[in-house]
């Protein structure tokens, strides 16, 4: 019954009836020229009645938008009492219109039918009404079947003309209810995408962080366990592992505030990892105490796309690391560089009572990472040896 409605649109409405009223209100009484009523006397008393239809009318339209309901209703007590009274069609009864656009603008569904509705029978009871009203004249001047034929076509005509006008004002209220609801549709699309787009990139940046995060720590883990059994024995080993713990802190550090950096500032991906870092890897996992047995073949025909050798590089670095924490002794790596596609494989023992790794987050990304680029990506265990292969297409 109530809709909500800033304070600066129900301002508007009412400064806008008001007006309205001292406009129309004048021009009621002269056009209505000195007998008002016919049906009410004294003359005074039909001038009354004027005021408060015309009030009633112009009061409707003042909450046509916070009530359509409530207007409708307003405006049909007012046109009632106005009929009753014999008034005839008057300025003021244009407020009529901003009441039926309400209703097509902002009322209900069922309240939308009544004002399309309100709008047709208006239109047919205003021209009955205006027949009536010519009834008396028209018997006076001309015979019995020719007053009928000219009432006929007086009604006829007031309710086309009518009915036409307040459709018109009923049809305006929708075509402003389709363009909102339109409005409304594409506001919720763009959120939704907006919404879809941000989930993409935190998850992307998840994904980043743990390829990141696991990695290093593995290796600094290792290192760690080494330099701390090689302090007594041989210094120069634990030595050379804090070197390569506060390396590879190092790398993960700047990654990381990379990563927090296009997260804070919605920047660009930044510079990603290619082809040509494999060997930094390869030789961090080394120095972490696993032999990586590389075996490329065929090599790259060409440059890979970005894409590509980021996906390579994510999905060396992430089973590397599990290869790393979970497996024993080293591991066989090989790439095969086709003309359509890359197929990357990576073999390490696992021991006999674990099951290895199964799930988490690393094989999730993993596979995400193929999937980034079209391909797809297999990892589970083949008797005593836990097997990642992906197959990544190349485009032309």
């Amino acid at each position: 019954m109530i809709r909500p409605v800033s304070r600066t649109w129900l301002i508007v409405d009412v400064v806008g009836s008001v007006l309205g009223l001292l406009i129309t209100l004048p021009l009621s009484f002269v056009f209505s020229a000195s007998m008002l009523s016919p049906w009410v006397q004294p003359e005074w008393l039909s001038a009354s009645v004027l005021v408060i239809v015309a009030v009633a009318m112009w009061g409707a339209a003042a909450i046509s938008r916070l009530s359509p309901p409530l207007a409708l209703a307003i405006a049909w007590a007012a046109a009632a009492i106005q009929m009753a009274a014999g008034l005839p069609p008057l300025a003021f009864d244009i407020a009529v219109f901003p009441v039926l656009f309400a209703t097509g603008a902002w009322g209900s569904r069922r309240l939308l039918w009544w004002g399309g509705a309100s709008a047709l029978g208006g239109g047919v009871v205003a021209g009955l009404y205006i027949a009536l009203l010519q009834l008396s004249s028209v018997i006076t001047s001309d015979g019995l079947l020719n007053a009928a034929a000219r009432v006929s076509m007086i009604a006829v005509l007031a309710a086309t003309s009518i009915g036409f006008a307040l459709v018109i004002a009923w049809g305006s209220g929708l075509l402003w209810r389709s363009v909102a609801n339109g409005r409304q549709t594409r506001l919720a699309q763009l959120q939704a995408e907006a919404s879809a787009a941000e989930e993409a990139e935190r998850v992307r940046i998840a994904r980043d962080m743990h390829d990141i995060v696991a990695h290093s720590l593995a290796v600094v883990i290792a290192q760690a366990d080494g330099a701390r059994y090689a302090a007594a024995a041989k210094p120069e080993l634990a030595q050379e592992a804090m070197v390569t713990i506060a390396q590879t802190a190092r790398a993960a550090l700047s990654d990381v505030r990379m990563l927090l950096t296009q997260l804070r500032h919605r920047q660009g991906d930044g510079p990603q990892p290619t082809l040509a870092d494999l060997e930094t890897l390869f030789a961090q996992v080394r120095q972490a105490g696993i032999e990586p047995r590389v075996t490329v073949d065929p090599m790259p025909p060409g440059e890979p796309p970005g894409s590509i050798q980021l996906a390579v590089y994510r999905i060396l670095q992430e089973a590397l690391t599990n290869a790393l924490r979970h497996g024993e002794g080293d591991v066989d790596v090989r790439l095969s560089w086709w003309a359509d596609r890359a197929d990357v494989e990576v073999r390490n023992r696992v021991a006999t009572a674990p099951s290895g790794p199964t799930g988490g987050h690393g094989l999730v990304g993993m596979r995400e990472r193929a999937q980034l680029v079209g391909g797809t990506l297999n990892a589970q265990r083949e008797g005593g040896f836990f097997v990642v292969r992906a197959t990544l297409p190349i485009g032309a």
